[in-house]
């Protein structure tokens, strides 16, 4: 029942020559080893594969300069490091005693540039969490499109979702390509190609008219291209959320933000590289480096480092692609409420500070801070505990203004005095705070005779719960950071909450309630499998005012904006939601998941 997030990208740029690493830092492998980190650091953002593309400079004519690595499965990445290491040590078998001692300091590094792979200076690399598609190969980052012409290679990977992949697609057949399949990646990868191809030709047109020769005339198109106008051309026509990141094999790179700035990119750089990610804290754990050191690259603007450049301010790196919005960027909450890393220094607090504003709701249900004593608060899953520490923070300054309230009564009933046993009688009370649910291991549900009851049976197995802390007077409150379609609720969190057996469970959440799917950001589920279009729905067919016919009227209303221009759609189906409040749906949610 929970969200399926999309993808993870990693993007690093050496900007000094290898030997200065081997130097500095004792290694041949410096961008392999800060490419492992990165990516290990990003799992969380795809657990169905990884890739992994490097570019070496100034490779001799019949070496090669690109490689590439993919691999599916939860252990992609590892796996792709791993074939990393065994590619070296086999160059390193094979050479013999030709290959330079470990010793030799700079020669070793320069013989392993030009004899090993993932030995350049600049990578790319990719997290994928497969929302749409297979789960094979084929659909891991990042993808290849070859050219005998450095300039024309391109590698590309990203985090994104186009919404008119159709239009681009038609697009594309309509200058005369035959795109091999119809998806965003594809898409992307044949809409960029083609300006650059175009890009590519006006450049050596040029040259060819002033008399260049072919090898002048590929050193200038290598010096000149200017992505920026590429990447103005290809992107024009794009809607969704990305943001990506790509090579030329050439050297060239470009890291690109969708206009909206729903997809996020955080970068840094030093005179030693230049890194962006999907999350800061990525970085930060890789390179030590502050906080406040991390700058997000802007919505609508592309971050492009030439071969040759790499050491100019940021800002003059930094191009604008597409205009924002003018009201605004739209990043992605939920990015923030519960697919980042909690470890991000803002986004951690951000998710305390949700779990103290439920604090009013809570003592609503409960009665008032005075039944605090007969509450025992816990969190599920495990990504809720930061908003779950910000309640029982907020939660313990509410008990602690009782706590003084009380002392003030006592004192001023008793001419100014209190006796310490009753001052510590007062002081006694804490907010009972557990842990009550673990999930140690995934179990697999697939272990069954049908795909009814018995799958149920299973998934409702897979919490240990932990006993003797929860008594029958109790309230139980358990705070969630996503609830979306609320299968996972129904059928596995709610029983085995009440088999501690408390005189009720509160449930809540530190996400608002989701009421549309999300095409942009996070793909989250079909609008009719959300757990609060289903309550709005029923809640309509409850209501004499509107009953099934109005529930009909937005259907037909929203089919007919399916068949006019997408640029003038309006979201009809918010109609539903106008005429109840958050609590009301939100007690219907309850309802529903008994």
């Amino acid at each position: 029942s929970i969200p399926i997030p999309m993808c993870g990208i990693a993007f690093l740029r050496l900007l000094q020559p290898l030997e200065y690493y081997r130097q500095k830092y004792s290694t041949d492998l410096y961008g392999v080893e800060k490419m492992y980190v990165l990516m290990s650091k990003l799992k969380h953002r795809g657990q169905d594969g990884a890739g992994i593309a490097s570019v070496k400079f100034d490779t001799k004519e019949g070496r090669g300069y690109l490689s590439r690595c993919r691999r599916t499965g939860g252990t992609a990445v590892e796996d792709i490091f791993g074939e990393i290491n065994d590619g070296l040590q086999e160059a390193l078998k094979e050479a013999g005693d030709t290959a330079p001692p470990r010793d030799s300091g700079a020669e070793r590094t320069v013989w392993l540039k030009h004899n090993a792979e993932f030995t350049g200076e600049v990578f790319l690399g990719h997290l994928r969490y497969g929302t749409f598609g297979g789960q094979s190969i084929q659909q891991c980052h990042p993808h290849v499109r070859k050219s005998n012409y450095k300039t024309r290679t391109l590698i590309v990977a990203g985090n994104f979702n186009l919404t008119n992949v159709d239009d681009l697609f038609d697009l594309l057949v309509n200058i005369g390509q035959h795109p091999v399949e119809k998806s965003d990646t594809v898409t992307i990868l044949e809409k960029i190609s083609h300006f650059l191809d175009v890009e590519h030709d006006v450049l050596y047109n040029r040259y060819k008219e002033d008399g260049k020769t072919e090898k002048e005339i590929l050193q200038l198109i290598a010096k000149e291209l200017q992505l920026d106008r590429v990447l103005a051309n290809a992107a024009q026509d794009w809607d969704g959320g990305y943001a990506m990141a790509a090579m030329t094999g050439s050297g060239d790179a470009f890291v690109l933000r969708d206009p909206h700035g729903i997809r996020p990119a955080w970068y840094y750089k030093d005179d030693e590289i230049l890194c962006v990610c999907s999350e800061r804290c990525a970085i930060q754990t890789a390179f030590h480096v502050p906080q406040d050191d991390i700058k997000e690259i802007p919505p609508g603007q592309a971050l492009i480092i030439k071969k040759d450049g790499g050491h100019e301010r940021v800002e003059d790196m930094l191009k604008v692609i597409r205009q924002p919005p003018k009201n605004g960027s739209s990043s992605c909450t939920f990015e923030r409420i519960y697919f980042s890393k909690g470890a991000d220094g803002d986004i951690y607090k951000e998710r305390k500070e949700l779990g103290k504003r439920l604090i009013d709701q809570i003592l609503k249900v409960l009665g008032g801070a005075d039944h605090l004593g007969n509450a025992v608060f816990s969190y599920i899953p495990n990504t809720a505990e930061t908003a779950y520490i910000g309640l029982v923070e907020g939660m313990s300054a509410v008990l602690d203004e009782l706590k003084t309230k009380q002392i003030l009564a006592e004192i001023q009933a008793n001419q100014g005095q209190i006796s310490e046993e009753r001052l510590q009688e007062i002081m006694k009370p804490q907010i009972r705070a557990d842990k009550l649910a673990n999930k140690d291991t995934k179990m697999r549900t697939f272990i069954t005779t049908d795909e009814g009851n018995s799958r149920e049976r299973m998934v409702s197995h897979v919490y240990d719960m932990t006993y003797g802390c929860v008594t029958k007077d109790d309230s139980l409150v358990v705070i969630d950071d996503s609830i979306v379609r609320g299968t996972t609720l129904r059928v596995s969190v709610l029983s085995n909450l009440l088999r501690l057996k408390p005189r009720r469970v509160v449930f809540i959440s530190s996400a608002p309630l989701i009421k549309y799917t999300d095409c942009y950001g996070i793909d989250m589920a079909k609008l009719g499998e959300l757990c609060a279009f289903k309550a709005a729905i029923q809640l309509l067919k409850e209501d004499p005012r509107y009953g099934q016919d109005f529930i009909d009227k937005i259907k037909q209303e929203a089919l007919e904006q399916l068949r006019g221009p997408r640029e003038k759609a309006v979201n009809v189906v918010k109609q539903i939601y106008e005429n109840f409040t958050d609590e009301q749906i939100a007690a219907k949610v309850a309802e529903q998941v008994k």
